[in-house]
């Protein structure tokens, strides 16, 4: 398979934070590749200096093996960008805001109003093309963000947290629009903190948490070395904020014990049933349970485990 982007040892500072630190990567034509992680991850300012919006203080990076600094016109016109924040002009029609972004591409005349028409059908817009973006909703908007991103057919697309804010409805538009993208051959770089959206359309993910990437795969590789365990997670009522947890450790078959948000997350080898004792060890020291779940190995727990805190804390 093809490497349309390598990325090495990219690294970004603002005065004494490093928002990204060393991150390497490649990415693959025709997949989607998730970068996961949570706000203040690196995930934003990797996407900016891929879009060539900020600069690397340094590292490498090569689209279609050429480098980025000195090939800025040739990749710009094969890459397109959704960014976290809205890109649209309110108070000129649909038709109009992705005319403008397809025509910065050097489309013209015909060939421009045909793919205007459609990026416009593609997102589901068409018959709002000539309403303003000032009465849509915040869903349409973000369609209407993507179409002015795909009109001049790039070949990569880089999507920054596009469901952000947005009703159910509306993201699993955009969510089929992206799996409709990779159909069609497009190559997509996809951020996002929402664990399930990773889940549903990503072909491999990358994990970046403090400017670093921490873990890299397919979901099953990710996953292959939880799949003999079971992770309870137990609401308790903590009267001491020194509460100590050791003695769970004593328990036959725990791996691991993490307390976050007065939730303990208890890792345990699947085929030990041990639950039993882990309740009668907590009542005999007089610690209230609230509410109690019981899952399998899934990509928060990959994540909670590679850094001790969950995902959107």
């Amino acid at each position: 398979m093809e490497a349309v982007l390598q990325v090495k040892n990219l690294k970004k500072s603002y005065k004494n934070y490093q928002a990204v630190d060393g991150l390497s990567f490649e990415l693959y034509e025709g997949e989607i590749l998730g970068f996961l992680g949570p706000n203040g991850a690196g995930k934003s300012t990797t996407i900016n200096i891929l879009s060539t919006i900020l600069k690397k203080d340094s590292g490498e990076i090569k689209f279609f093996n050429k480098e980025i600094t000195n090939n800025l016109k040739y990749i710009k016109s094969r890459i397109g960008i959704v960014p976290q924040d809205l890109a649209i002009y309110e108070d000129v029609s649909a038709y109009k805001n992705v005319e403008f972004f397809a025509s910065l591409y050097g489309l013209r005349s015909e060939e421009l109003r045909e793919s205007v028409l459609e990026a416009l059908r593609f997102v589901g817009l068409e018959d709002r093309k000539d309403d303003i973006p000032k009465i849509f909703s915040g869903g349409m908007k973000r369609r209407l963000n993507i179409a002015c991103a795909i009109a001049h057919k790039p070949k990569i697309i880089i999507f920054d947290e596009p469901t952000v804010g947005i009703d159910p409805q509306s993201r699993n538009h955009i969510l089929s629009s992206i799996k409709k993208l990779k159909a069609i051959g497009r190559t997509i770089i996809y951020t996002t903190h929402y664990m399930e959206e990773i889940e549903e359309i990503s072909d491999r993910v990358i994990i970046m948490d403090k400017g670093k990437k921490i873990a890299e795969g397919t979901i099953p590789e990710l996953l292959e070395q939880y799949k003999n365990t079971r992770v309870y997670k137990i609401s308790i009522v903590l009267k001491d904020c020194n509460f100590k947890y050791d003695f769970l450790y004593e328990i036959e078959g725990i791996q691991k014990v993490e307390l976050v948000d007065s939730c303990l997350a208890i890792t345990i080898i699947k085929e030990v049933e041990n639950l039993d004792k882990i309740i009668l060890s907590l009542i005999n020291r007089n610690i209230k349970i609230s509410h109690m779940t019981s899952e399998e190995g899934n990509l928060e727990l990959v994540f909670l485990d590679l850094t001790g805190r969950k995902l959107r804390d």
